[in-house]
């Protein structure tokens, strides 16, 4: 047998060998996402909640050129702190294995290596998608393609507010990627619930959810799947509110020249700041939100007979 692409942390591969529930977690929201020492606790407190779900949390990054799926406290830290950690989508990961480098996970980057060690359930914020203007900039995420065909559910609150919604929408269409919600009709906006556009398919319960999952991949369907849950309603922020404030973020990057993968984290930073932190803590609470669901719907996966 040829020697395994990932390296396993310790309660990961414990976890895999006692056919325990495992949830995979990005990378992204700790090195590029938060200011730090928020990213290291948010990351802790993600992991904490898979935990209290019943769930083994498997954080996921490119550390020294290795793929790791589940990481020590040290390894969270240096993310946390590790100015020179890249920002890696599938197609960084080539590069950073064979230089030796390292890189934080995206949800596409995060979905590839948690396939490769057999983790069928992530938890996210947001996914990337098509982005405003796409039409005739062709900015749309990598992480869209890679739900089309890497078999694992993800979990968020929708694709991030910054973008085209309709549009990543219908990409996903295109792809034939099933998109559920939980316990909605409309596709959540990321910081709010509700964006006035349909969602495809709606489930209300986790094992439901589960159901449709073993009913897609026992198909021979071995694409992704979008489970779409909404902001927890204490912490939404109302569209028109957080829509002017996405207004203006987008014209500062304009008119700084941000441009290609600097543009989400510049203006997840700069909605902190004209939100006076109310983005960053609806962001935390959606992730930690999804991460439970996330930590659910892999118990339920995983009771299922295969």
């Amino acid at each position: 047998m040829p020697p395994s692409p990932v390296t396993l942390g310790r309660d990961v591969n414990e976890g895999i060998g006692a056919g325990r529930p495992i949830v995979a977690l990005e990378s992204t929201i700790i090195a590029h996402g938060m200011p730090y020492p928020d990213n290291l606790e948010t990351a802790q407190r993600v992991e904490q909640a898979v935990r209290e779900g019943g769930a083994v949390p498997a954080t996921i990054a490119v550390l020294d050129g290795v793929l790791r799926v589940g990481l020590t406290t040290n390894e969270l830290e240096r993310l946390a702190t590790d100015s020179t950690i890249a920002k890696a989508s599938v197609r960084e990961l080539p590069a950073l294995v064979a230089r030796g480098a390292s890189g934080a996970t995206t949800v596409a980057a995060t979905m590839r290596i948690a396939s490769l060690a057999g983790i069928r359930v992530f938890a996210t914020g947001g996914i990337g998608g098509a982005h405003r203007g796409s039409a005739e900039s062709f900015d749309i995420s990598a992480d869209l393609t890679e739900l089309a065909r890497t078999p694992v559910a993800v979990v968020s609150a929708g694709a991030k507010a910054i973008l085209d919604l309709e549009k990543t929408l219908e990409v996903l269409e295109t792809l034939s990627v099933p998109v559920i919600g939980l316990g909605c009709d409309e596709f959540p906006a990321f910081y709010s619930r509700t964006s006035g556009l349909p969602i495809p398919e709606r489930a209300d319960t986790v094992a439901e959810i589960a159901a449709m999952l073993r009913a897609k991949w026992d198909i021979g369907d071995d694409g992704g799947v979008l489970v779409a849950n909404p902001i927890p309603v204490e912490f939404e922020i109302p569209a028109e509110r957080i829509s002017a404030a996405i207004d203006q973020a987008l014209a500062d990057a304009a008119a700084n020249g941000v441009v290609g993968a600097a543009v989400t984290p510049f203006l997840l930073g700069r909605l902190g700041a004209i939100t006076d932190g109310e983005s960053q803590r609806a962001n935390v609470a959606l992730v930690l939100s999804n991460a439970s669901v996330a930590a659910a719907i892999a118990r339920a996966l995983s009771s299922m007979a295969p």
